[in-house]
This record gives structure tokens, sequence and C-alpha cells, in this order.
């Protein structure tokens, strides 16, 4: 069985597209079978391989609400690689599920139900998500086996953490009990200032305490990662690996299977 990792925050701006697609580069190039699940209207996961998200027949929207076979939406976008789409009708999700419960008893078990017959053909199942903790985040937690949570090390970033450890444990609670906390990778870190030492200081603690693990490896801020998608239609994995600012998601993966040192 592949295992289901959600890339979560309810925060916006923080790397979750290219955390999720450039890992999707580093275990493809590792040989693993990966599927990437888009579950954000804005269809950035396609966008990162080059693909216009509008031009998809069929998406995850499809397969959630009208329970078409996720195989009919499944678009392979590189060696290793295939993508499930979503694109602006993910918009209407909510709203298309909730004012229909008589139709959607189970609103937040749609992903399981819909997606669990595939998890065995993949490696690695990789979801992109919204920057709410809404129904489609729902659906992500009671689906994923573990979460890989962004932190961006900025004013309010503790409120938002802690926001979305307490609904991941409501699901746990109510919907998922395997589910479990990966753990936390810092994102846009700037080093030179004294904030994000200062606040990547309290998270560390506040990790500790808890016992939730904190990567060490840190995603810089930088603008190699959209480059890549602007100039070359891929993830930097695939395009740019030597480079010592892309090493950092190899360096994740390690730390992320146990690997690291």
């Amino acid at each position: 069985m592949g295992k289901v990792i959600a890339v979560s925050t309810n925060k916006g701006g923080v790397l979750k597209t290219s955390i999720t697609t450039n890992l999707a580069g580093v275990y493809a190039l590792q040989g693993k079978k990966v599927l990437i699940i888009d579950t954000d209207n804005q269809g950035n996961a396609a966008l990162s391989f080059g693909k216009n998200p509008d031009n998809f027949n069929t998406t995850i929207y499809d397969v959630l609400v009208d329970g078409i076979p996720p195989e009919y939406s499944i678009q392979n976008v590189y060696e290793n690689i295939d993508i499930l789409p979503a694109n602006d009708d993910m918009a209407f999700f909510e709203f298309d599920v909730l004012t229909k419960v008589e139709q959607y008893p189970q609103p937040f078990m749609l992903m399981t139900k819909r997606l669990d017959k595939i998890v065995s053909d993949y490696d690695v199942i990789l979801i992109d998500t919204p920057p709410n903790l809404g129904l489609t985040q729902g659906n992500v937690l009671c689906f994923a086996d573990e979460v890989l949570i962004p932190f961006q090390p900025e004013n309010y970033s503790m409120r938002s953490l802690v926001k979305i450890l307490n609904a991941i444990d409501e699901f746990r609670e109510r919907y998922n009990p395997s589910l479990s906390v990966l753990g936390i990778v810092a994102t846009l870190v700037d080093k030179r200032t004294h904030l994000h030492s200062q606040v990547l200081q309290e998270c560390r603690a506040y990790c500790m305490n808890n016992q939730i693990t904190m990567f060490d490896t840190i995603i810089p801020r930088t603008v190699r990662f959209a480059a890549s998608v602007a100039y070359e239609g891929l993830p930097a994995t695939l395009t740019d690996k030597n480079n010592p600012l892309v090493t950092s998601y190899f360096e994740l993966v390690k730390e992320m299977d146990g690997d690291g040192s």
C-alpha cells in the first residue's frame, strides 16, 4: 500500500504546491511511482508541470461529486508522476455537497470512498490542499495517513500552526484514527532576519514540548523554484537537482523517510 501524505495548513502562500511537486520529483527520481492529488481550485500542481488545468475534461471535483472513476481523470505528467488535477470547479465543492445532505450523507468521507481503491497503485500519494479548514481539507484529513505542515516563520504563524494541529487531532478522534503528523517544515526562511530566527525558535520549542517532529531541513526564500516552473515547466527537483537551494528537498525526503543524519 502506498503512503498518503497531505501537505496541509490553513495559511496561503507558504509553498504547499512547491513542496508537493518538488517532493514528487525527488520520489520519482528514486524510482517510486507518485500520484499528486490537487484539491485547490487554483490548479497550481498541474501548472507546475506546464499543464493548463482548464484543459482537463474531468478533475478531482468530478471524482468526488459525481463519482467518476479516478483513473478517468488521472494524467501522467512526467516519468513516475501522475496528477489528479483540480481547477475552478473545486471552488463549488463545498456548496454543491453541503446543500445536498441526502445525496452526500457522509460529506467528509467522499475522498476516502472514491480514492481508496487506487492507493495501492502508487508508492507515494501527495495531496496539495487549499489554504482553509473547510470541507475539502476535512476530506483530505480523513483520507491521508500523514500530514506534512509547512510553517512560514512570520507574525501569527504559531496561531495558524496550533489551529491546523487542533484540526488534525479532531479528525483523528472522529474520523481517521490512523492519521498522524509527519512533521513540520519551515518554509520561506530568511536566516538573516531576527523575526524568522525568533519564530523558528518558538516553533521548535513548541514542537519539542508537544512531541511533534520539526525537521532540521528548511526551505529557503528563493525565486529558483518559481523560475524552474516558469521557464522549464517542471519542478526544480527535476531540472536543477544539484543546486544547493534545490537540495533542501532531497534532504527533507531523507528526514521524512527516517534517513536523516
